[in-house]
C-alpha cells in the first residue's frame, strides 16, 4: 500500500520515522503503532513467525483485525516494523580520542576492530530474536534504526581509501555473512532441541553416520577429517568457525585497502 507522500513509503513506516503521528481515518485511543509492534514481536518470540497474523496480533491485543489496518498496511509492513525494532540502536563502536558519547566512530584508525564489533553485534540480535532469521529480505533497509546500523559501518570505513560503493558492499558482506551464520547454526539448534539432544551431541552423531559412510577412495579428505574426531569434538569453542569466517572477510578488506594505499603512494 503505497502513499502520495513525498517519500513513497506505507503511513506505517512514515510513522516510524515520525512523519505521521497516527492513521488519518479516525481515533483509535485503545492502540498505537508501537503497541501493534511489540504485541507481533511478542508472538514472534513465544511462537515463531510463522504465528504472525494480523488476526493473532490483533487478538492478542483485544481489538478487531481491521482496527490494525489503520495503522498498518499489510503484514510485510508489521514484519519490517518488528524487525527494526527488534534490532533496535547499534551499538556505540570506538570513537577518536578526545570525542564524546554520541559522536562518530573514528575513522580509518581502528576499522577492523570496529567492523569486527559491529559485526558480533548483528549476530547478538538474532541470537536475542531467533525469528529475525526467517523474516524474507524483500527491499533494501529503509527504516530507521536500519540506516543506524548502516551508517555506523559506513562510518568507521569512511578514510580507510575505499570508494562509497566498496564500503557500502563490504557492510551488505557481513550482514550477509552474519544472517546465513545465524540461519544454519540457530536452525541446527532447533532441530537438535526438537530431538532431545544438545547442538554438540547432534554434531557429534554427525561425525559418527559419516564415519559408516565415507570410505577413504571415494572422499579421502572427509574421510580423514572424520577419522580424525574433527566433526566429533564437543569440547570445540562454538565461536571459533564464526570468527574464522569473519577474520577471513576482514582479511580481504585489510588487503584491498593495503594495496589502495600503496597505489597512493606510488609503491
Amino acid at each position: 500500500m503505497e502513499d502520495d507522500s513525498a517519500t513513497g513509503l506505507p503511513a506505517s513506516l512514515e510513522a516510524a520515522w515520525g512523519l505521521r503521528d497516527r492513521p488519518g481515518k479516525g481515533p483509535r485511543p485503545a492502540l498505537s503503532l508501537d503497541r501493534i509492534v511489540r504485541a507481533a514481536i511478542g508472538v514472534a518470540e513465544a511462537d515463531g513467525l510463522g504465528a504472525v497474523s494480523m488476526g493473532r496480533v490483533a487478538r492478542e491485543l483485544g481489538a478487531g483485525t481491521m482496527a490494525l489496518y489503520r495503522y498498518v498496511g499489510a503484514k510485510g509492513e508489521l514484519l519490517e516494523l518488528m524487525t527494526d525494532a527488534a534490532f533496535g540502536p547499534p551499538p556505540q563502536l570506538p570513537t577518536g580520542p578526545g570525542t564524546g558519547p554520541g559522536s562518530e566512530p573514528a575513522a580509518g584508525s581502528d576499522w577492523r576492530s570496529a567492523l569486527d564489533r559491529w559485526t558480533r553485534a548483528v549476530l547478538d540480535s538474532y541470537r536475542r530474536h531467533p525469528w529475525l532469521r526467517h523474516v524474507p529480505m524483500e527491499s533494501p533497509p529503509i527504516l530507521p534504526n536500519q540506516l543506524r546500523w548502516l551508517e555506523g559501518a559506513l562510518a568507521v570505513t569512511r578514510d580507510t581509501g575505499l570508494t562509497g560503493p566498496e564500503r557500502l558492499s563490504t557492510a551488505m558482506l557481513l550482514a550477509g555473512y552474519v544472517r546465513y551464520w545465524a540461519q544454519v547454526t540457530l536452525d541446527i539448534a532447533a532441530a537438535a532441541d526438537a530431538s532431545g539432544v544438545s547442538p554438540d551431541e547432534a554434531m557429534a552423531a554427525y561425525g559418527r553416520r559419516l564415519a559408516r559412510l565415507l570410505d577413504a577412495d571415494r572422499f579421502p579428505q572427509l574421510h580423514g577429517l572424520v577419522a580424525g574426531g574433527e566433526l566429533q569434538d564437543e569440547g570445540e569453542d562454538p565461536e571459533a568457525d564464526f570468527t574464522f569466517g569473519l577474520d577471513r572477510i576482514l582479511d580481504g578488506v585489510a588487503a584491498l585497502i593495503d594495496r589502495r594505499a600503496a597505489v597512493g603512494t606510488g609503491q
